[in-house]
């Protein structure tokens, strides 16, 4: 996929920049210089300031920063590919305000009595060390062999396509020029650059939207035209949420109950979006700082899926110029799909806006790619540094921490760029690889989180074997899934044939229950070990800390959020 995409790339009309774009480009970068110099004037002398802004983030930094860390470049690329190619299906992962809901409501308060820097120290705290060590290493991995290499590698195509800028080119100045204001100054960088970069990606998005909806003659043409596009052979088509059982990619089931898997482990449990609320000055601002996450989170749907839809939409208006062009760019087949589906965004952006908002546009793409790839750098250079590092140096020095946090952020990014020689040559199966990737780790560890959190004796034994275990069966599946064995048998079927979504259902159910089998085989934790840090183990005191850090608006405001997801739900469903 990576190699057609360049070369589809390479056949479409650049943009042509006017001296207005060219100054509202010039502007964005003033303005972050000016706030990279601003943070790093300010001296960084413990790890805590480094790696969580001294723990001083207000709710609007850090529910900006959640957003801005959350859309990268492959939700520009791949999820208006995805919306130009199946339609709604994948909003399942997408409108998921409400699960950041259950970071702020029901997490935020044991995350922030335990004082934790990391979610491996978390488990260590519940569990075991050998719990906080798994996690720790598969973090990693993950971050650098799967997030970091796809941010830089759908920027580099993104920017390829707009520009005509060498892949290689952009994506390493990307890389350099991310990880610079990332190594000086930590998350104060990440937290501050984020209130910045957020905005413009809202605002460059909503004009496409907008632009888009008028080319095409409203809403309803869209979904009138879409709606006649079949993808299945069970009567579903682009505008239906949930599909039928027998569909081979998003079964009901699968995608509905395993997307709000993968949504809880990442939203929850995963580093890169928990050290935001981590870096809260206290519970009311971590929390307050998820609800404005979550309201945030509502609109990618709209300013990327959807926009994929619309062009989609456009490849079948044959009195639209603009549509002809996307019919050509996009490879607009005699039944109806596109083969090139990925070039959605790009492509609207080239044939939509006129001069001045195409620099906004530009800006909004490199907001997205630089805050993304921000936060990968300083979770990894924190979970290296809190949770490998110090555990083998505890004297170690607070400045010295620092020190290895910039030269660890600087090893992520060389081992991203080098994973990118690797995945280049993956072709068609680099997205689906790495959706697989989620999918299989996520039930392990969000069976383990869950469990810890909501029943007080599941023993450390059992958050230990449950990480092993699963993780045992998700690469065991995965392994199985690039090999592709001919044979058909019951182990094939389970570890390659499946649906994948369907898999990490009953994956996360085997873990749930294995974690409960071992508990009871195996001695419970001590009363003081959990204390404050599950449900029925909070003292008075912490309970009335967490009592006073909401108020009624907070419910009001979340009560909003649930009720528009619902609503949602009900119109595409």
């Amino acid at each position: 996929m990576f190699n057609n995409l360049l070369i589809a790339a390479a056949d479409l009309n650049r943009i042509s920049l006017a001296s207005w774009d060219w100054i509202v480009i010039a502007i964005f970068f003033l303005a972050m210089v000016w706030i990279c110099w601003d943070v790093s004037r300010k001296k960084k002398e413990t790890s805590g300031d480094y790696f969580l802004s001294g723990r001083s983030a207000t709710w609007i930094a850090i529910g900006a920063s959640i957003f801005a860390s959350n859309i990268g470049s492959e939700h520009l690329i791949g999820l208006a590919g995805t919306g130009a190619s199946a339609g709604m299906a994948q909003a399942h992962w997408e409108i998921q305000g409400w699960m950041i809901l259950i970071l702020g409501w029901v997490f935020v308060p044991f995350y922030e009595r335990s004082m934790v820097y990391t979610m491996p120290e978390f488990l260590e705290k519940r569990y075991n060390k050998e719990s906080r060590g798994i996690l720790t290493w598969l973090s990693l991995a993950s971050y650098v062999l799967t997030k970091v290499s796809v941010t830089v590698l759908a920027g580099g195509l993104a920017l390829n396509t707009l520009l005509g800028i060498n892949f290689w080119v952009a994506a390493l100045a990307l890389v350099i020029i991310t990880a610079i204001y990332t190594v000086i100054g930590g998350m104060e960088s990440v937290l501050k650059t984020s209130v910045l970069q957020t905005p413009i990606l809202l605002l460059g998005s909503l004009v496409i939207l907008y632009l888009g909806l008028k080319e095409l003659g409203g809403w309803n043409s869209m979904m009138d035209i879409c709606s006649a596009q079949p993808v299945n052979e069970f009567g579903d088509s682009m505008t239906d949420l949930m599909r039928s059982g027998k569909d081979p990619e998003f079964p009901w089931y699968g995608a509905l109950f395993g997307s709000a898997i993968i949504g809880f482990w990442y939203w929850c449990t995963d580093q890169f979006i928990v050290q935001r609320v981590l870096s809260g000055k206290n519970q009311k601002e971590a929390r307050r700082g998820t609800i404005f996450g979550a309201y945030l989170k509502l609109l990618p749907v709209f300013l990327f899926l959807i926009p994929g839809m619309i062009a989609y939409a456009l490849t079948k208006t044959p009195d639209s110029a603009i549509g002809q062009q996307l019919a050509a760019a996009l490879g607009l087949q005699a039944d109806g799909t596109v083969s090139n589906p990925d070039i959605a965004f790009p492509m609207l952006v080239n044939t939509l806006l006129p001069v001045g908002l195409k620099g906004v546009v530009i800006c909004g793409i490199l907001a997205a790619l630089m805050s993304s790839l921000a936060s990968l750098y300083n979770s990894s250079a924190m979970l290296y540094t809190i949770d490998i590092y110090k555990r083998k140096h505890p004297e170690t020095e607070e400045k010295k921490l620092v020190l290895i946090g910039r030269i660890a952020t600087v090893v992520v990014v060389v081992l991203g760029v080098l994973w990118i020689f690797v995945i280049q040559r993956m072709g068609k199966s680099l997205y689906n690889y790495i959706q697989s990737v989620q999918s299989l780790l996520a039930p392990a560890i969000a069976a383990v989180f869950l469990l810890g959190i909501c029943w007080k004796k599941t023993s450390p034994k059992a958050g230990m074997w449950t990480l092993i275990v699963g993780l045992v069966l998700g690469f065991t599946r995965l392994i199985t899934m690039i090999v592709n064995p001919e044979a058909h048998n019951a182990f094939t079927y389970i570890f390659n044939e499946m649906n994948v979504y369907a898999f990490c259902v009953w994956m996360f159910l085997f873990c749930i229950a294995l974690a409960i089998v071992v508990t009871l085989c195996t001695k419970k934790p001590a009363p003081e070990q959990v204390q404050g840090l599950c449900f029925g183990t909070a003292t008075p005191e912490q309970k009335a800390e967490t009592r006073a850090s909401w108020s009624t608006w907070d419910i009001i405001h979340t009560c909003i959020i649930l009720a528009f997801t619902v609503a949602f739900y009900i119109y595409f469903w």
